[in-house]
């Protein structure tokens, strides 16, 4: 499809020539674009078809890349990747060596800072912003930050922070009203309700115009009424919550009105910081399914797009298996509580949430809180599950530590998206629980393999155990040819094959090991269920083997395997022992097959593994 305006557009200077008219062309093209493109390779739709006009107005009026914009949840960050010259890479958009789905600054001078969780744009801003004033460079921050990132505490601790200094640091609020999940709490009711008079600034400039060109008595009357300012600010308007954090504030602006946009944003730009743009968006906007439905859009899979429908119907997941057993067993446990963190969908709570509306909980992005409130809900007797994915678990590991493994309050963890995620990449791939989590002492983390293992894991997690108990499983569908199944609800599977040769494992990893084994003559499998700790009559089985090779779907440093090798050597062990693990770096993004081969976790990099191992006796 031509775009006529967008195919001249290279870097962000190129908006400076187009007239008004063509802004609002510009605007239509790039939505066409976008919906094009992304039927192709899949990604987050709605929320970049949010801002394609704020987007277009930020780079209007400020300049990439000295003026430094900050993406909060990069995900929205598409369209101004396209007017920061990556256009024409975006048949390459999550692929492995193609362009990032998130701000990175590797990939781009434009990109001021990573952004692939929630909740930090205001905290690297004003970092930034202050490193600038450091420096003498009078050059603007720009975070763009949506209101379901502000259920997030490290917003607050941010304002409060950014709120006391004058550096020039603007917060641009896309307010949609939607994060991944309906927004939630008092503060999306705030954002609902509030309104400021537009004539304030106007006025309050005017009066001070005045009062500076009138002689003597003028100054002396402005000082006058800088000193009562709360007081003329009360009669004019009330004063907003982002004033008393010390912000100056501006909105609610139409944020699908370039010239309002662009007005505000060079009203902000004059103005001394800190200052905050309430920026009201519609997500998914000009395309009509997605404005329809922004969460079914917000990361979307290959699409139609006459018809809105994905390219194959969605199979059936770990989360949807997770989801409906935990509603099975609270049918018959009014104690069991399912807690969210704006991911009811992503992590298949909807199952329960329409059937026990009152023992729900989606706390919002708030993961620190959502592990403290399952703590004081266990510490009274209920049995709260929270259900998040593996790398957004990362925020509350203090919590797991403090509020609820010292007293062993009794909170399950229902780890989504464990192990490699694929096309994400580094800031979403769920390699770091099983080495953060086996750390923390009484901890249990089950890694079942398959949709039956889930659900005996998942009971035994609420019924065999106290403390915290962690049940992780990965992103996507069950996909198992081999027998190697968990009976009788063991916490490890064993298949004796004869020979000096074991391969240990677990999780999704274990099919990658047994159709290398397969090939493999005496070559016995060990799978892992229960991972922490590791069953003790596992280690007595591994102990009888001279050879054995340890496959993990995670960091090496920390992982079950090192923990493995440590406890054979502690009781006597002498074999050789063979870890193949994540080691030392971030993982990149790419489907995964080609990213477990990456690390020599397919079945052929396994095979020649093992071969070469035995072959050097």
């Amino acid at each position: 499809m031509e775009h006529k305006i967008l195919d001249t557009i290279h870097s962000p200077r190129d908006l400076d020539r187009l007239s008004e008219s063509d802004l609002n062309l510009l605007a239509k093209e790039i939505r066409e674009f976008l919906v094009e493109s992304i039927s192709k390779t899949g990604g987050h739709l709605a929320s970049n078809l949010g801002v394609v006009e704020l987007t277009l107005a930020i780079h209007r009026v400020f300049d990439s890349p000295y003026d430094k914009i900050v993406w909060d949840v990069g995900h929205q960050s598409y369209v101004h990747k396209i007017l920061t010259g990556r256009k024409d890479q975006f048949a390459t958009l999550r692929q492995e060596d193609g362009l990032c789905g998130f701000p990175k600054s590797k990939e781009s001078v434009h990109d001021a800072f990573i952004g692939g969780h929630s909740s930090t744009s205001i905290s690297a801003g004003y970092g930034i912003a202050k490193a600038l004033s450091l420096k003498g460079d009078n050059h603007h921050v720009i975070s763009v930050i949506g209101d379901g990132s502000y259920t997030g505490g490290m917003v607050y601790e941010a304002m409060n922070n950014a709120g006391q200094n004058r550096n020039k640091l603007i917060v641009i609020l896309n307010h949609n009203d939607m994060s991944i999940s309906k927004n939630v709490g008092a503060f999306a009711k705030y954002l609902s309700t509030i309104r400021v008079q537009p004539g304030y600034l106007d006025f309050k400039k005017g009066v001070e115009k005045v009062l500076d060109h009138t002689p003597v008595v003028g100054k002396h009357l402005k000082n006058s009424i800088r000193s009562s300012k709360s007081i003329l600010k009360n009669a004019l308007y009330n004063s907003t919550f982002f004033e008393k954090m010390g912000f100056s504030y501006l909105g609610p602006v139409d944020g699908h009105d370039l010239k309002a946009l662009t007005n505000a944003l060079t009203t902000a730009k004059r103005m001394d910081g800190p200052i905050l743009v309430h920026v009201d968006t519609t997500k998914g906007k000009g395309y009509c399914y997605a404005e329809e439905n922004p969460g079914a859009y917000h990361g979307i899979s290959k699409f139609d797009v006459e018809t809105g429908n994905p390219d194959v119907a969605p199979e059936d997941s770990y989360s949807n298996v997770f989801g409906r057993a935990l509603a099975k067993l609270a049918g018959t446990d009014e104690r069991i509580c399912a807690i969210t963190a704006a991911m009811k969908y992503g992590t298949g709570l909807q199952h329960f949430s329409s059937r026990y509306r009152k023992r729900f909980f989606d706390v919002g992005i708030a993961e620190q809180h959502a592990v403290t409130f399952a703590a004081g809900l266990a510490s009274q007797g209920m049995r709260p599950v929270f259900a998040v994915y593996s790398s957004f678990l990362q925020r509350g590991y203090d919590q797991i530590i403090h509020d609820a493994s010292i007293e062993q309050q009794h909170v399950v963890l229902g780890i989504d998206r464990a192990g490699i995620v694929g096309d994400d990449g580094e800031t979403h791939q769920g390699v770091f629980d099983v080495s953060f989590l086996s750390a923390v002492p009484h901890i249990t983390v089950y890694s079942p393999e398959s949709y039956g293992e889930l659900e005996i894991s998942l009971q035994k997690a609420l019924y065999d155990h106290t403390g915290v108990v962690a049940v992780r499983y990965p992103r996507g569908s069950e996909k198992i040819t081999h027998l190697l199944r968990c009976r009788n609800k063991d916490n490890f599977v064993y298949q004796d094959a004869g020979g000096k040769a074991l391969a240990v494992t677990y999780g999704r990893e274990t099919e990658q090991v047994c159709s290398a084994a397969e090939r493999l003559d005496g070559v016995s499998v060990l799978k892992l269920v229960r991972i922490v700790p590791i069953p003790e009559q596992a280690l007595e089985i591994a102990r009888k083997y001279q050879k054995i090779y340890f496959f993990e779907e995670g960091m090496k440093c920390g992982g079950i395997g090192q923990q493995m090798m440590c406890a054979l050597y502690e009781r006597g062990w002498k074999g050789d022992f063979s870890l193949t693990a994540i080691d030392g770096e971030f993982v990149r993004q790419g489907v995964v097959g080609n990213v477990l081969k990456r690390y020599g976790l397919d079945a052929q990099s396994i095979r020649n593994r093992i071969e070469d191992g035995n072959k050097r006796g």
